[in-house]
This record gives C-alpha cells, sequence and structure tokens, in this order.
C-alpha cells in the first residue's frame, strides 16, 4: 500500500468558480444591508403602488396609471441598484482596502468586475420578479408577448451596463462620502425629472429633449415602448449605448483601486 501524499498543493480555483464565489458574496452583503434593500426593493415598490393608488395627483398622461408606471418603476430599480448601491459600495469598499486587499487574491481584477456584474444582474431579476408580481396584482398588462420579454430584458440590461458604468466612474474617483452624497443626490434628482415615473410626453416641449438625452429617460422610455408591444426603440437605444461607452471610458481612465 503506497503511502498517503499530503504535500501542499497550492493554486487558484478556476476563474468561472472564482467568479461565481464573489458573485454570491457581492449578492449576500446587499441583501444582509438594510439601507441597500430599501433602496433596491422597497423604494421602487413603494412608488410602484403609491402611483398608482394616488389617482390624479400626478399627471401620466393617457392610459392606465399601471401600465405607465410599471416601465419606470422597473428602470428606477436599474438605476437604484447599478448606479446608487454599487457606486456607494464600492467607494467604501475602496476607502477600507478592500479593493486593495482584493487584487492580492488570485482573483483578477477583471473576475472581480464580472463578479460584480454577475451580482447586479441577480439582484435585478429579483427585483423585476418582485415588481412584477406586484403590478400584475394591481392590473399591469404588458403586451408583445415574448418579444417584449426579450426586448425589455435586452434594455434592461443595456441600462444596467450604462449605469454601471457611470457608478464605477463615480465611486473609483470620489472619496467615499463624497460618493455616498452625490449619488443620493443624482438618484433623486432622476427619480423627479429624469423621465423615470411620468413619462416624456408629459414634459414641457422644451424640456422633453434634455429628458430623452438622459440615460434615465432613455431606459425608462425603452421600457415603456418595449411593454406596449411597439418594439426596441432606436432613439433611446443609441442613447444608452452612447452613455454605456462615455462612463466605461471615464471609468476606465479615472477608477482608482485604492
Amino acid at each position: 500500500m503506497s503511502p498517503l501524499d499530503l504535500s501542499p498543493a497550492p493554486g487558484a480555483a478556476p476563474l468561472h468558480r472564482m467568479v461565481g464565489a464573489h458573485a454570491l458574496l457581492e449578492i449576500r452583503l446587499l441583501l444582509r444591508n438594510g439601507e441597500q434593500v430599501v433602496l433596491a426593493v422597497a423604494l421602487p415598490l413603494l412608488v410602484l403602488v403609491a402611483g398608482v393608488q394616488s389617482g390624479g395627483l400626478v399627471d401620466l398622461g393617457a392610459g392606465r396609471r399601471v401600465d405607465v408606471l410599471t416601465p419606470g418603476v422597473l428602470a428606477l430599480a436599474v438605476v437604484s441598484t447599478s448606479f446608487t448601491s454599487l457606486a456607494i459600495a464600492t467607494g467604501f469598499e475602496r476607502r477600507y482596502g478592500v479593493l486593495k486587499r482584493l487584487g492580492a487574491t488570485p482573483l483578477p481584477r477583471s473576475g472581480l468586475l464580472c463578479g460584480k456584474a454577475l451580482a447586479l444582474v441577480g439582484v435585478e431579476a429579483l427585483q423585476v420578479v418582485l415588481i412584477g408580481a406586484v403590478a400584475l396584482l394591481l392590473g399591469w398588462h404588458p403586451s408583445g408577448g415574448v418579444a417584449a420579454v426579450l426586448g425589455g430584458a435586452l434594455a434592461l440590461l443595456l441600462g444596467t451596463a450604462c449605469f454601471a458604468a457611470l457608478g464605477l466612474a463615480l465611486a473609483g474617483s470620489m472619496r467615499a462620502e463624497t460618493t455616498l452624497a452625490v449619488a443620493n443626490l443624482v438618484y433623486v434628482l432622476l427619480l423627479l425629472g429624469g423621465g423615470v415615473v411620468v413619462p416624456l410626453a408629459r414634459y414641457p416641449d422644451g424640456v422633453q429633449p434634455f429628458v430623452e438625452a438622459l440615460p434615465s429617460g432613455a431606459l425608462a422610455q425603452s421600457v415603456r415602448e418595449v411593454a406596449a408591444g411597439a418594439g426596441v426603440p432606436l432613439l433611446p437605444v443609441a442613447v444608452l449605448v452612447a452613455w454605456t461607452v462615455a462612463g466605461a471610458v471615464l471609468a476606465a481612465r479615472t477608477f482608482r483601486w485604492e
């Protein structure tokens, strides 16, 4: 009988396992943080329910209120998670040296970013299911069938890439406290005037081009048109792509890991 080999065998796990483990860690950290859960889940649901039940308090134009609000709330959920939550969490990870220490592990920086991206998609999938279920209970009737589902998923994924790039650019270039303040301020401004809750057509004619050029307005408009069965709109998608490229370039040039 040959002797048992107890010699150490150091080595990193395969990249896909490291990325998957990091993504699961990111999801657990987000779901354990009460403030993040409120921002990612409770606030969008509050906007949806309050908006549907408020009657004519806010003019949403023609159409059933739940059909107008739900796509906007889905876009708001993307902004909550991909921009505000990501920026704040990453900013404080930089401050406390978490990113620096992760950079010393076998997980490469590209794997770290992939893990964060997968975590965003996983959390947003939960948000879409929860918001969609509540909206259906409130009487939401999306149109377009399978094509609308695929188109909506494409728009939400593109919005995720756009706002994640902008969030990383913000978190990687400012102090954590500044990132916290700016991310929350931008979130509130987009919620109130970024074309998310109130449709683009309800803004004054002189303001519409500005709102249409915002990533929040483009994302909400894309999801609204897809949910109405009109297909994926080209102009809002082009706006999202432009913001994604700009945010990615800015993040690549300004992001500091410590």
